[in-house]
């Protein structure tokens, strides 16, 4: 039986960057930066990675897992202000199976020497068994990876 129900839920994850807005901001901007971040699947084969980053533009990654499933993520950019904000929707899905539509906004502050970046999500979450503890959970350590990756860069210069 299909089930109907749908979570709705807002959550807020926070994380201090390493340098200042616009430097943070080039690790979303930039697609070989993001994907040093976002990539967190290397077993899984890249079926398709496009990234137009800008105002109307789109992002899709699509894969394929070791089981044989298909994964999507398909993103719309509503809003972009370099080194303050980006505004997105996106949806992600598995095979032909909705999990989650959201409205995704990323602010960027400078403190001090360092960024403070809000990420807050207004997530439909369609597939109720996934939860969205698992999405918020998600989400933090995927901003983790950010922050290594952030590191990591600034070893190398």
């Amino acid at each position: 039986m299909k089930n109907e129900s749908v979570d709705h839920a807002t959550f807020v994850v926070e994380r201090m960057l390493p340098g200042r807005p616009p430097h943070a901001f080039r690790f979303w901007s930039e697609h070989d930066l993001k994907r040093r971040w976002t990539s967190c699947h290397p077993d899984w084969t890249v079926l398709e990675d496009s990234f137009d980053f800008r105002i109307g533009g789109s992002e899709v990654m699509r894969w394929r897992t070791l089981e044989g499933e298909t994964r999507e993520f398909r993103a719309h950019y509503f809003d972009i202000v370099p080194g303050e904000r980006i505004v997105y929707g996106y949806e992600m899905t598995l095979g032909e199976r909705r999990l989650s539509v959201s409205l995704a906004t990323v602010a960027f502050a400078a403190d001090g020497a360092q960024t403070r970046m809000t990420f807050t999500e207004q997530a439909a979450v369609l597939d109720t068994d996934a939860g969205i503890e698992m999405r918020a959970s998600g989400t933090g350590s995927g901003f983790d990876r950010l922050i290594a990756a952030m590191e990591q860069q600034a070893a190398l210069h």
